[in-house]
């Protein structure tokens, strides 16, 4: 299945075009090689080990019960396979909810603190609607930009047709000859956030690019979190 999102470049012309997210390298196998390895989950305790049951019957100190009886450890119930799971919700007194609880979103300002408590809210993808993900116009070094930026996944831009292989590989070309990284951003100014699936993260994005030949390579990162030094306060002298 493709994906599209619609690209406007420096001079505001804009085209649809292809992405797909690229794979990581393989990571190390754990297991002897050449041996399959079968992860299993086995009960461990139950409601008759909590800290809450073995106060009820020994009191708040009970460290001598489990000394001398072991009585946290439920002989019939643990070492058992657990195959199936399913969720159960528990209010704050450890009763069982017959209906999920209301979700809340939580809104915080830039210092902690909280802002607003609501409902959480519908959010639409934007990155291939009528207004294009646009050029921001900032371009940031590649040198500075690893060091303020930290990425959480890279798309590969694709082009669709031959008008589209033009439209990107002129992109590449540039960013290629600055050494640099593009902001994308959505809205009139490209000022905004990426959202790439409905109620999805938003992202800063970062466009780069290469070429060799009539090969292109433009790479679209993403980012939510910018590295910021934190502040040392003075000690009072």
């Amino acid at each position: 299945m493709t994906n599209y999102i619609r690209v406007a470049n420096a001079k505001g012309r804009d085209a649809v075009i292809g992405f797909k997210s690229i794979k990581g390298a393989e990571a190390p196998k754990m297991g002897l090689p050449g041996v399959a390895l079968e992860f299993r989950r086995y009960l461990i305790a139950s409601d008759q080990g909590t800290d809450v049951t073995l106060k009820k019957r020994f009191g708040e100190d009970y460290s001598k019960a489990l000394i001398e009886a072991d009585p946290e450890i439920d002989l019939e119930t643990i070492g058992q396979t657990v195959e199936q799971t399913m969720t159960v919700y528990l209010d704050a007194g450890g009763a069982v909810l017959n209906s999920e609880p209301q979700v809340l979103e939580l809104v915080l300002n830039p210092d902690g603190s909280e802002k607003e408590r609501r409902a959480p809210m519908d959010v639409a993808s934007n990155i291939n609607g009528e207004v294009p993900v646009r050029w921001s116009g900032r371009k940031i070094p590649i040198k500075d930009a690893v060091r303020r930026f930290s990425f959480r996944r890279s798309v590969q831009l694709q082009h669709v047709d031959g008008l589209t292989y033009d439209f990107l590989y002129a992109m590449a070309s540039e960013l290629e000859k600055d050494k640099a990284v593009m902001l994308l951003g959505t809205g009139e100014k490209g000022a905004g956030p990426l959202i790439f699936q409905a109620n999805g993260r938003a992202y800063r994005g970062f466009l780069s690019g290469q070429v060799q030949g009539e090969k292109y390579r433009l790479l679209l990162h993403l980012s939510d979190m910018e590295l910021k030094k934190p502040t040392i306060p003075h000690k009072n002298s």
